[in-house]
């Protein structure tokens, strides 16, 4: 589990100018920037006024900064929609790229040279791709974003992806008032709820504006962030992330665009795949609970002079999984799909450039590790929605489709992805080679499942590529 699990948690800060005084007012609450975006003091948090809440709030405002402030606390209270407020989500992530830096680079527009030269490099990794897998090209056009239009492009997804979560969590805080007392408390029961739909907008924000900095893609955490069919990669980002690896540039752009265009193929044609994840996560948040022995606790004791008390709190733990085998199921569901999307990826790529590319090897190395580090992808998911995933599994599953390429060719590997029942499970990731050559695993079988089906009219089919008989390549 994430220290901070559903993305609450105050960011750092760091001193500006060698100033340690406004390094602590900011720590405090008493400045703006990501940890404080309301530009709002904390009463009680010490500092000039401390014992007068609205001079320690507004005291040091000027009357732009105060007027804005004003603003998006109106919004805060006037916002009635979901458990998260995304249109604060949106304006947060926006600030967040346009006054940071990733790589010592700000954000900029696209040029036309570098969207020229991400549509060669899709075209190209497409053409290369079509010799590692059967699925044919998912990428109906290539597209060059700056990083405030990945954060705009990605939004939708992250709302599918956050809202079942903090949908539990918002219903489960509610919970903790007896029965009588939200009826009375109605008013302000509707306030909280959109305090908590700020607080989570404002966090979220911050880390989706936090990872636009990072990524290369769309696809970087092995979902479909950006719209289907359109291959994604930033610029600006590409750059930073080979600016030290000692490898050409097109060659670092080309391996790149290799796992974008390996992704989409994956997700074009195999239908049921999105839905497969999406409803694993939206049962892992069904198994989420509330520590309500703590929250009650600290409602009891809140301090309003301190109420920063709340914030700890959260970051203490409040929220934990149910210790449930359903739970434990959709985790475990969840964890593995991601597994073999990425293991997939991983072995259809290195199978694509490792005749071509002279740093295939060492660009391959430097993903993996970027990832079973916990690189930023990871963090920023776990963050959101109170999962990590787990690196070793990620090289197992990629040891198991080299394996199934070997033993059934490149075919008969595409052909598990027909249905999720096919699918290696987490115990095979355990024993791949056991998998690969268990006798149960009968692809005559699967041939002639997959020639009914085909006949049949199926739409979750993969397209595989078929030999003049009718039957597919490799898999015997």
């Amino acid at each position: 589990m994430s220290d901070t699990p559903f993305g609450f948690g105050l960011p750092p800060e760091e001193p500006e100018n060698g100033d340690e005084g406004k390094k602590k007012d900011q720590q405090s609450g008493g400045g703006q920037g990501p940890g404080n975006p309301f530009g709002f003091g904390l009463p009680g948090a010490g500092g000039p006024g401390a014992d007068n809440p609205l001079a320690a709030m507004f005291g040091s405002m000027n009357p732009t900064d105060l007027g804005a402030a004003f603003q998006q606390l109106g919004q805060m209270l006037s916002y009635e929609g979901g458990p998260v407020n995304w249109d604060m989500a949106k304006q947060i992530a926006r600030q967040t790229v346009s006054q940071g830096t990733a790589g010592g680079v700000k954000d900029s527009s696209v040029g036309p040279a570098e969207r020229s030269a991400v549509e060669e490099a899709v075209r190209l990794a497409d053409l290369w791709l079509d010799d590692a897998t059967s699925l044919p090209s998912g990428a109906g056009s290539a597209l060059a974003w700056s990083r405030a239009e990945w954060v705009e492009a990605t939004l939708p997804v992250w709302q599918e992806l956050v809202d079942p979560v903090a949908e539990r969590v918002g219903a489960a805080m509610g919970d903790v008032l007896p029965e009588e007392m939200q009826a009375m408390a109605g008013p302000l029961i509707g306030m909280m709820r959109s305090m908590g739909g700020a607080m989570f907008g404002t966090q979220i924000g911050q880390a989706v504006g936090v990872l636009a900095g990072e990524v290369v893609g769309s696809t970087d955490i092995g979902l479909p962030l950006g719209p289907s069919g359109r291959a994604a990669l930033l610029p600006v980002n590409v750059e930073a992330f080979g600016k030290d690896l000692g490898v050409p540039r097109d060659e670092v752009r080309l391996y790149l665009a290799l796992r974008e265009a390996a992704h989409q193929r994956l997700f074009a044609h195999v239908p049921w795949l999105r839905s497969h994840l999406f409803g694993a996560v939206e049962g892992y948040a069904r198994g989420i609970k509330v520590d309500t022995a703590k929250l009650e606790d600290v409602v009891g004791q809140f301090d309003p002079q301190n109420p920063e008390e709340i914030q700890q709190a959260l970051q203490q733990g409040m929220f934990q999984p149910e210790d449930t085998p359903e739970q434990k199921a959709a985790l475990a569901r969840l964890e593995t799909a991601l597994a073999l999307v990425e293991g997939w990826v991983d072995a259809v790529v290195h199978a694509a450039a490792k005749p071509r590319l002279s740093s295939a090897d060492a660009l391959r190395e430097t993903l993996r590790r970027r990832r079973a580090t916990g690189g930023p992808a990871e963090q920023t998911f776990a963050t959101l929605i109170g999962l990590e995933l787990r690196p070793r599994r990620l090289r197992d599953a990629s040891r198991l489709w080299a394996s199934l390429t070997d033993a059934h060719g490149v075919d008969g590997r595409d052909a598990l992805w027909a249905h999720p029942d096919m699918l290696p499970t987490a115990s095979d990731l355990d024993d791949p080679d056991g998998f690969v050559h268990r006798e149960q695993l009968d692809f005559s079988e699967l041939d002639k499942m997959l020639g009914e089906a085909a006949d049949g009219g199926s739409s979750e089919q993969p397209n595989l590529k078929k030999d003049q008989d009718g039957k597919d390549d490799g898999t015997e």
